[in-house]
């Protein structure tokens, strides 16, 4: 079996997709795609905006749509929402048509990572340790479901997970 040309990445927000994906991108000199920044460019708002105005299901038709583009495109890497997920649509075009790898890290790690991050509509909650157990709960098995690969991001510096997705992206 060849090697697919696309690397995707899912998984929580605040996992480390928009992070690790950039430096996939430089290591393989690929150009790097976030959906949820390719959605924002194209609605001239933010996701926030987009959440208020046209409700979770607006959102997720709008990034249907955009993932559906990019995985049209051949030699990429791809940073996908936290939710990309939840469509069986999104699941099939992710998995035929590229290397997919699952990153995942704990849920007080993410909490860390996204405390100051205001641009995740999700987490406006009072109790946003809740919602991110339950939305794992909601989506691990859709992760695994598609994932070729998954890695732990939580304690692990960003270049070794590099090397590590690269590895199994080889092959080796």
């Amino acid at each position: 079996m060849s090697r697919p040309e696309n690397i995707y990445l899912i998984g929580l927000m605040g996992v480390g997709k928009t992070t690790i994906g950039r430096q996939l991108a430089r290591s393989l000199q690929l150009p790097f795609y976030d959906s949820d920044k390719m959605i924002e460019e194209k609605t001239g708002v933010d996701i926030p905006t987009i959440f208020e105005y046209e409700g979770e299901e607006g959102f997720r038709q709008r990034e249907q749509r955009v993932i559906e583009q990019l995985t049209k495109l051949r030699g990429i890497i791809l940073a996908t929402g936290g939710g990309a997920v939840i469509r069986e649509r999104n699941r099939k075009s992710l998995q035929e048509n590229g290397f997919v790898v699952y990153l995942h890290c704990s849920i007080d790690r993410i909490l860390q990572r996204t405390r100051r991050d205001s641009n995740r509509p999700l987490l406006q909650t009072e109790n946003p340790r809740e919602r991110l157990k339950t939305l794992l709960d909601q989506r691990e098995k859709l992760y695994l479901s598609c994932a070729d690969y998954q890695i732990d991001t939580g304690k692990t510096p960003s270049k070794v997970v590099v090397k590590k997705i690269l590895q199994a992206y080889s092959g080796n």
